[in-house]
Formats: structure tokens, C-alpha cells, sequence
């Protein structure tokens, strides 16, 4: 009995917040940039453990702490700035059926392959830490190298696109 009540005072509550209006724009808006933190989240986590790989090695180069914060700093600013590329430049890439460049693709490009870059790093990351492998310096340079290259490329990508689709006043 009580479960159904409490149904019932859900649906009842549901109907009437759906008679309030929120201006579609700003809705979109506000899921986008909960969009965007989430990636930004998703980018430190990334960053939490390239740093602690790296901070594993010992008589290396990365002997400090702060290794960690600011692998997961810079995961969390490519991942927010450069994953997520505005809409209007993957609408505009998308409908170009010749074979002309708009000026978006290579930011498109450079986000997917600084992608690309930085989940190698993560994901070999998290295999080092979760078998415990004592690894040879080269490879974990090659971690570091494969996560600051992918990281740099997803800003690059970010910025590029922010200002390829800043308005102009062509009118």
C-alpha cells in the first residue's frame, strides 16, 4: 500500500513540475556543460592513474607527488575542452559531402587522435597498476609521452574549434 502511494505521489509531483517551463536553450546549456564536467571527471580519473603508474617508478624522473596532480589537472582540462567540440562544427563537418575542408576537420582530427592517445595511456596504465608490473623505464615513457601528446592534442583541438566557430559579423 504504502509503495503505491508513494507512486502515485511521484507521478502527481511529475505532472505538475512538467507544467513549469524552462526555456529549452538554457536546459540545453545546462546539460551540456554537466556533459562537459562529467568528461572533465573522466579526464582526471584518466590522469589518476598515468600518475600514479608513473609515480611507481622508482630512481625515476616523476619522484614527486605532485606528478599525480598534474597529470589529473591536465587529463581534466583536455578532456573538457577537447572531447566534447561544439556541435555546430560536427554539423558543419558532417553535411559536407564534397570533398572541400571547412576548417573543422582538423580539429575533429586532432581530437580523436588525442583521444586515442590519452585511453592508451589510461588504459595501459591501469593494466600496469592492476597487475603490478615493475615495467622498463621505455615503456613508461611511452605511457607519459602517449598521455601528454594526447592531452596536448585535445586542447589544441578544443581551442581550434572554439575559435573556428566564434560568431562573426558578416551581416
Amino acid at each position: 500500500m504504502k509503495i503505491s502511494s508513494a507512486i502515485s505521489n511521484t507521478f502527481s509531483l511529475a505532472r505538475r513540475l512538467g507544467s513549469v517551463r524552462i526555456a529549452r536553450s538554457s536546459l540545453i546549456r545546462s546539460a551540456h556543460l554537466l556533459e562537459r564536467i562529467g568528461l572533465g571527471a573522466v579526464g582526471a580519473s584518466c590522469g589518476l592513474y598515468v600518475g600514479a603508474t608513473l609515480l611507481r617508478q622508482k630512481g625515476g624522473l616523476f619522484e614527486s607527488g605532485w606528478i599525480v596532480l598534474i597529470t589529473m589537472v591536465y587529463g581534466a582540462l583536455g578532456y573538457y575542452v577537447g572531447i566534447d567540440l561544439s556541435g555546430k562544427v560536427a554539423r558543419n563537418s558532417s553535411s559536407s559531402i564534397s570533398e572541400e575542408w571547412n576548417g573543422s576537420e582538423p580539429a575533429e582530427i586532432m581530437s580523436a587522435a588525442g583521444t586515442f592517445g590519452a585511453a592508451i595511456a589510461a588504459t595501459l596504465s591501469v593494466s600496469i597498476l592492476v597487475l603490478d608490473q615493475n615495467l622498463p623505464n621505455g615503456l613508461i615513457g611511452f605511457v607519459a609521452g602517449c598521455w601528454v601528446v594526447g592531452s596536448s592534442l585535445q586542447v589544441a583541438a578544443g581551442t581550434m574549434a572554439r575559435s573556428h566557430d566564434a560568431p562573426t559579423n558578416e551581416q
